[in-house]
């Protein structure tokens, strides 16, 4: 398996992540029975044991990695906007793109999350996934635009709620960046993403839900499209 880069911040092994062993059991439906396409991994790491649930897309090569915000728990699988994790992963693989939903290792400690992205989109790349979108909440949008510029195989990032802390370089990013942000967000204010926006190169997309709070849940319809579009336009087979 490759080894995923270091942080761009780190000057020696201390920040570094190296997977050492997969772990692939199909997890079961709604029926209960075992879908192989389906599956709970387990990546062992030199840092600890990242688990994530993937939902494949057999023989495509495009990918998207959600990520949630510093919390953890359920939500890193479920997802804001009226659970739209969970919706994507059960539509995208039908459309040629292959769904990770991750674990932190240590949630809210900014660079071993961006490790921990680095070492999902290693992952995939060993499986065959040639294009990889980053999807990020909250702190996690600003995890995954540091994750963005450094993985090769990143076609695109999608940052929602973002916090700022950790974004100072998205000049660097060099990739579609989409921006999705509630106007009545009390925890991360909306100019965070306008200030992201800004200072990003294009392509760039900024989408603002009128009344919309931290989680999104005023408007999912509109989180669910731009992001189905922006994840299929980017990492799935070419129309």
């Amino acid at each position: 398996m490759p080894e995923p880069p270091a942080s761009p911040d780190a000057a020696d092994d201390d920040f570094s992540l190296r997977i050492t062993q997969v772990q692939a059991r199909p997890r079961p439906v709604e029926e209960g029975e075992p879908d192989p396409m389906r599956l709970e991994l387990r990546l062992g790491t030199t840092r600890g044991e990242i688990s994530a649930l993937l939902d494949v897309s057999e023989g495509q090569p495009g990918a998207v990695v959600f990520c949630s915000g510093a919390m953890g728990g359920a939500h890193e699988v479920i997802g804001p906007g009226g659970r739209v994790y969970e919706r994507l992963a059960a539509e995208l693989p039908s459309q040629g793109v292959s769904a990770l939903r991750m674990h932190y290792r240590m949630a809210g400690e900014f660079e071993e999350c961006v490790l921990d992205v680095l070492g999902a989109c290693s992952f995939l790349s060993g499986v065959g996934a040639e294009r990889v979108v980053l999807v990020g909440h909250s702190f996690g949008g600003a995890v995954v635009i540091k994750a963005g510029q450094i993985v090769p195989n990143v076609c695109g990032v999608a940052s929602l709620s973002p916090q700022l802390f950790g974004t100072r370089q998205v000049e660097q990013l060099g990739k579609p960046l989409l921006l999705v942000h509630g106007t009545a967000d009390a925890i991360l204010h909306h100019a965070a993403s306008e200030d992201i926006y800004a200072r990003a190169l294009e392509p760039k997309r900024m989408v603002l839900i009128p009344d919309g709070g931290h989680g999104l849940a005023e408007d999912p319809e509109t989180v669910h499209r731009e992001l189905s579009g922006f994840i299929r336009q980017l990492a799935g087979p070419p129309a």
